[in-house]
């Protein structure tokens, strides 16, 4: 009877472990990822290009025939260089329009040249108060008064004024330039019903800058109206970098931010620094048809710019350049690049995985929630506390800690206290 006792009581745990394994409920298959504590940061990615932040484009400042333009796109010039000649047009039964309109062009330059000068002062003014404002924080910061941060924002803002100054000091020199051809193109028509031969009248265009000649417009002898445009010149080693953002996303620019520029052709990455943002969007269609309204962000380079072979090195002083001289690492004009404008960031930041969140409530009322899996592998749903976000992860602000586990993309089989484990154990 004893040992009836035992078998039967053997038959009926092995039953009950049967069927305890054959109907409990089966681990949902999830993947599996990880609240980590490291680097955050939020960017906008566009392409856009790099550009001569100066350029100067040479004109014919009266009607005349062209002869041909011996330079060469690339061709150094010095400042005052013979760029073309022009031979006048014969005198015609329009003499005194066309005395009348060089007039006009000739008093529209002086205006242009005296509003350049104005401008000049204004920089000057606003670069003398970014130094003296500098060297107060400087001063402050050794006693204590400010933090490095206020005084990384004056550092800024004088390399703005001194980048601003150096512009308005170019296009002094451009107004200049363009008032004394207007002068000279002046004179000519007043001097045209002489009985002088032509060849004599021979017109002499001179470069206003010291730079490279970008692109040839003109390049045969033919003849040519006033203000057709002949060359177009610029220094190579002052670029800026000009990229095309959504409206959207533009009212989160500000100057000062970085700009991590990629996919440029080199190994090493470049970096520039935001220095305006157009106030005025444009419209563009996008490769969909679709209207955007987009907005132009200006950065300077930094000053030092690693080459291809990823080596850095300071600038060449063969062109000053304000803003970087970035000519080793082989781009020019109008070249492509892209750029990710880092709008926020934070050395170290709790963050989750973006494919972890799920929303949770009603549209009016919902949250952002993730399954946390628990020590015993059940799923935990928590409302969580999201900061910013990027592409690949969401800053954290309340709710999780760093090495929790969580689960991704969570299916309709996931529920609060179901057990899951991880796809392919």
């Amino acid at each position: 009877m004893k040992r009836k006792l035992i078998t039967w009581t053997a038959v009926a745990a092995i039953a009950g472990s049967i069927l305890f394994f054959a109907f409990r409920p089966k681990p949902v298959e999830v993947e599996i990822g990880r609240v980590k504590s490291a680097p955050f940061a939020v960017t906008v990615d566009e392409s856009g290009e790099a550009r001569v932040r100066e350029l100067y484009q040479i004109s014919a400042p009266l009607a005349g025939r062209l002869e041909r333009i011996q330079l060469e796109p690339g061709d150094f010039i010095e400042k005052d260089q013979i760029l073309a000649e022009i031979v006048p047009v014969e005198p015609t039964l329009l003499d005194v329009r066309a005395e009348a309109e060089a007039m006009a062009r000739f008093k529209a330059a002086e205006a242009s040249f005296e509003r350049a000068g104005n401008q000049f002062e204004v920089a000057n003014a606003e670069a003398e108060k970014s130094r003296r404002y500098l060297e107060r924080d400087q001063t402050r910061l050794k006693n204590g008064g400010i933090s490095k941060p206020m005084l990384e924002d004056a550092e800024h803002a004088l390399r703005i004024a001194e980048a601003n100054l150096a512009s308005a000091k170019s296009s002094v020199e451009v107004a200049r330039f363009e008032r004394d051809q207007a002068h000279a193109a002046l004179l000519y028509s007043q001097s045209a019903g002489d009985q002088t031969a032509a060849e004599d009248r021979r017109f002499t265009i001179r470069s206003p800058i010291a730079g490279v000649v970008l692109r040839r417009l003109r390049e045969s002898s033919t003849v040519v109206g006033a203000g057709e445009s002949i060359l177009e010149l610029g220094d190579p080693g002052d670029l800026e970098v000009r990229i095309d953002v959504l409206s959207q996303d533009a009212v989160r620019i500000r100057p000062g931010q970085r700009i991590l520029i990629e996919h440029w052709g080199g190994e090493s990455d470049l970096t520039a620094v935001v220095r305006r943002v157009d106030p005025s969007a444009f419209t563009k269609v996008s490769a969909l048809g679709v209207n955007e309204q987009r907005v132009w962000i200006h950065a300077d380079f930094e000053t030092t710019v690693p080459p291809a072979g990823g080596v850095a090195i300071e600038s060449s002083t063969d062109f000053p350049s304000p803003g970087g001289d970035p000519r080793g690492s082989g781009l020019g004009d109008a070249y492509r690049i892209e750029g990710r404008i880092v709008v926020y960031e934070r050395e170290k930041a709790v963050q989750v995985p973006a494919g972890a969140l799920f929303r949770e409530g009603t549209n009016e009322k919902s949250s952002w929630a993730v399954y946390r899996i628990d020590p015993s592998d059940r799923a935990e749903k928590v409302i969580i506390d999201a900061g910013e976000r990027n592409d690949l992860a969401v800053e954290v602000i309340a709710g999780l800690e760093e090495d929790d586990r969580v689960v991704l993309h969570p299916g309709d089989k996931v529920k609060d206290g179901v057990v899951v484990r991880e796809r392919g154990e």
